[in-house]
């Protein structure tokens, strides 16, 4: 078995160094059940040295123009060979043990894709209580984070990857289409517990409150609309670091 694992980037060159050590350091418990592995990372048009961190480190570089996170996930997955497929953000570390288990989950054949619990980083309070929350939401409703999703990649194919019409939820978009193929092949989704995803609080330190409301105000009030608009959703895209 083969599992693809692809990494997005929009001018990373801060911590995708660090990324990619954490997945090479995570990947010896794949190595350790007979699986191959591949680290693919999308350079979604940066102006850095994205591209050139990736390659030093081990990576197989693609690029997609468009400053979009879906696309830039989906010209991954198009170059992707294997059978699983294994998305991460370029701020986000995962371990050995978390590896151990996503393996574990394929393997049982109960499932077509899945998530993992996340942590944010220490130090941001509220941050955390916020996180705390989405994770009781992501493993009640089986909705996966964009931070970190493995799933089948016929699966991942046949319902046409990630929403190129959304600037940002496109990762819950994508839950709901593969629920809706689990269910026909009597498989599911799951939600990895027993060991969390750390991920970077820099939305935190970079934008404010007043911003983070904003956006979350108009979601509430034209969602649709909204997540369609790059220019509402500039907390991913205007490029701050």
């Amino acid at each position: 078995m083969k599992l693809s694992i692809i990494i997005p980037a929009f001018n990373e060159e801060q911590l995708l160094g660090e990324t990619l050590r954490q997945v090479h350091a995570a990947g010896a418990s794949l190595a350790a059940r007979n699986w191959d592995s591949e680290i693919i990372v999308c350079d979604n048009n940066s102006s850095d040295r994205t591209a050139e961190i990736a390659r030093n480190g081990g990576a197989t570089v693609v690029f997609e123009p468009v400053n979009q996170i879906a696309r830039a996930r989906n010209t991954g997955a198009a170059a992707a060979t294997g059978e699983w497929l294994l998305f991460i953000d370029a701020d986000s570390h995962p371990s050995a043990a978390l590896f151990a288990d996503v393996v574990a989950a394929i393997e049982s054949g109960r499932w077509i894709a899945g998530g993992a619990r996340i942590r944010l980083e220490s130090g941001y309070p509220l941050g955390s209580a916020v996180t705390w929350m989405w994770n009781q939401v992501s493993r009640w409703r089986r909705l996966l984070a964009g931070s970190f999703i493995f799933c089948d990649a016929q699966a991942f194919r046949s319902v046409g990857g990630f929403s190129s019409e959304l600037f940002a939820g496109e990762e819950l978009d994508l839950s709901l289409r593969l629920q809706s193929v689990a269910r026909t092949q009597g498989r599911g989704i799951t939600i990895l517990q027993r060991h969390p995803l750390v991920t970077s609080a820099r939305k935190l330190r970079l934008y404010s409150g007043r911003e983070h409301l904003r956006f979350l105000w108009r979601v509430l009030t034209n969602h649709r609309a909204s997540l369609r608009d790059r220019a509402a959703c500039h907390q991913w895209y205007d490029g701050r670091r």
